[in-house]
């Protein structure tokens, strides 16, 4: 489901989400340390699901991607996202701010030595602890550490990160396409607004298998490879508009999902699975189709990208894939 309005956007990364775990306050006298850090750990575990299967996609889709750009498959945390920071830093057990919060398996970062919790105090000699922040809840010292990566790997060709112990490591990228992936924190949702897919940790889609759940991301994916966001800002946000979209990101989830490796018929038993019970409401806002016929329009779909798979081993949607006309008509 692509996001239906923008709102001030507020941080990209797995802390926005774990604000909840402190309820966007200190720790409360009923809560202990270990209840916390438990808390913190089953939400980080699940964070890393999601960016292990976004960057399956966003890596072997990337050479079909208009706005591909060098990555390393690394998330961080800063304890000034927390309601509490003190309160955070003592349930961590951390000395500093910033540390590693996912590490993308088989990404440069997972590859360079680093583990998840790992405290990182410089990024290309900046030293993060010099860097302001609020009295709590700060994403835009996260939101500026991350950008500050990207700028690094974008001129430098890699990034230099500086940790507690005195060591420093040195990653080198590989190309992506451009979307963060983002975990939120007491939602059930699906959502992506252009340049995130976020979604929610109590999602239903974490119950089913792993192939589906990466069939929901590389939906959400799809809306922002195919830029709905921006066409919709452009044609206005019509339910028509809408189903337009959903449509297309639909067919196109099964090419991301062939080329990193996952059988695009996951896409295809999601929809069959998730359909009968949750698309009903969407169908009701009239912004969704059926989801019976979105499972018509997804078998169409799926001979395609298998006829593609079979032919030459890649789904190269960047030339086969067909663009719903309106789109294409407003595109051209």
């Amino acid at each position: 489901m692509i996001r239906h309005s923008l709102a001030a956007i507020a941080l990209t990364t797995a802390a926005t989400g774990m604000v909840a775990v402190f309820q966007a306050a200190p720790l409360s006298a009923q809560s202990t340390t270990s209840e916390a850090r438990a808390k913190i750990d089953a939400f980080q575990k699940r964070d890393a699901i999601i960016q292990d299967i976004g960057w399956k996609l966003v890596t072997s889709n990337a050479p079909f991607c208009d706005n591909a750009q060098p990555s390393i498959g690394l998330q961080l945390q800063d304890m000034a996202s927390f309601g509490g920071p003190q309160s955070a830093r003592q349930v961590m057990g951390f000395s500093s701010d910033f540390a590693v919060q996912t590490l993308a398996k088989g990404s440069p970062s997972a590859s360079a030595g680093l583990a998840v919790n790992t405290q990182v105090t410089r990024i290309d000699g900046q030293k993060l602890e010099t860097w302001p922040a609020k009295e709590s809840l700060d994403w835009e010292r996260l939101k500026k550490a991350h950008d500050t990566i990207d700028a690094a790997l974008a001129s430098r060709g890699q990034v230099q990160l500086g940790l507690v112990d005195g060591n420093a490591i040195d990653i080198r990228p590989v190309n992506a396409c451009a979307t963060r992936f983002e975990l939120l924190g007491n939602s059930t949702k699906a959502l992506a607004d252009g340049w995130r897919v976020q979604i929610g940790e109590d999602f239903p889609g974490f119950s089913y298998p792993q192939e589906e759940l990466a069939a929901v991301i590389a939906h959400e994916l799809a809306h922002n490879l195919l830029g709905h966001t921006e066409w919709l800002d452009t044609v206005g946000r019509k339910n028509r508009h809408i189903r337009i979209t959903e449509r297309e990101a639909d067919r196109l989830m099964l090419w991301l999902l062939a080329n990193a490796g996952y059988d695009p018929a996951a896409g295809l038993s999601f929809m069959k699975r998730w359909g009968p019970n949750h698309s009903e409401k969407f169908r009701a806002q009239r912004t969704h189709h059926r989801w019976s016929k979105r499972v018509r329009n997804i078998e169409e779909e799926l001979l395609l990208v298998r006829a593609q798979m079979e032919a030459s081993g890649k789904a190269d949607w960047r030339t086969q894939f067909r663009r719903e006309k309106k789109i294409a008509e407003t595109l051209s």
